[in-house]
């Protein structure tokens, strides 16, 4: 069974991969025999990912790009393709939220959320999957949404939104790339501890959110796991345009 949700031939291309979901998505799949690609803004937090992963035996490298800019997007992949060879899998993770009402959501707010966590995770999925094309090359697309891209919560109107439609992006893509031997699936997680909103669970606010949550507690980063292998991995091989939802219960409240 553990050949099923082998990655050691692939290489994988993390966006985001600086912190948070996207620094345990790289550290897993690594785990798993993968040579990931480290991407993000932020390239000290990279090197020093990129660092670890080779200290433990892995194949990593760090590339710098701004999901915001075409441009980056398309250097970043060339760097990356020559140091490891043609990426066959993309985690499209990077993502931003901007707390306030929506009454109080600035365009400067939107533009901001919506250029990273959607448009810049389309023109991603899309740079990749045309050299996929090119090459002739079976490949896999995983977009990183989120339950609020199904339900909703007050102060992050533009995120639902973005989240929303990264999993319509998913399925209009999915049934795009198919016939390019193309899979583009969705997970999409609930509400995770991750170091950027750890003390919020302590808080009155969080404590009364945890209670909302069915299984009566937020996820560890490593609850996901299961999940990115099985989507990055050949046991995903007969999906596509599917939504694989983590979230300890939460929608079904």
């Amino acid at each position: 069974m553990s050949d099923l949700f082998d990655v050691s031939k692939e290489i994988i291309l993390v966006t985001g991969a600086s912190q948070g979901l996207g620094r345990q998505f790289a550290r897993v799949l690594s785990a798993h025999g993968a040579a990931v690609v480290l991407a993000a803004r932020q390239t000290a937090k990279l090197k020093s990912l990129e660092d670890e992963i080779r200290g433990q035996g892995g194949r990593a490298v760090a590339v710098q790009m701004d999901v915001t800019d075409t441009a980056s997007i398309g250097t970043a992949i060339d760097s990356a393709e020559a140091a490891l060879g043609p990426v066959s899998v993309l985690i499209n993770n990077a993502g931003i939220a901007v707390e306030k009402l929506a009454v109080d959501q600035t365009e400067a707010d939107w533009d901001s959320v919506i250029n990273a966590n959607l448009k810049g995770a389309y023109f991603t999925a899309t740079e990749m999957a045309r050299r996929m094309i090119a090459r002739r090359q079976e490949g896999n697309i995983v977009n990183i949404a989120s339950v609020l891209g199904v339900g909703v919560m007050k102060f992050l109107a533009p995120y639902t939104i973005s989240k929303a439609g990264i999993i319509q992006a998913t399925k209009a893509m999915a049934l795009e790339l198919a016939g390019s031997r193309i899979r583009v699936n969705a997970l999409a997680p609930g509400y995770i501890d991750t170091e950027m909103n750890h003390d919020f669970w302590s808080t009155p606010a969080g404590e009364r959110l945890t209670k909302r949550i069915p299984q009566r507690r937020t996820g560890a980063e490593s609850d996901l796991d299961g999940a990115i292998l099985l989507l990055a991995s050949g046991a995903s091989r007969y999906m596509t345009g599917s939504v694989v939802t983590v979230d300890g219960g939460f929608l079904l409240t």
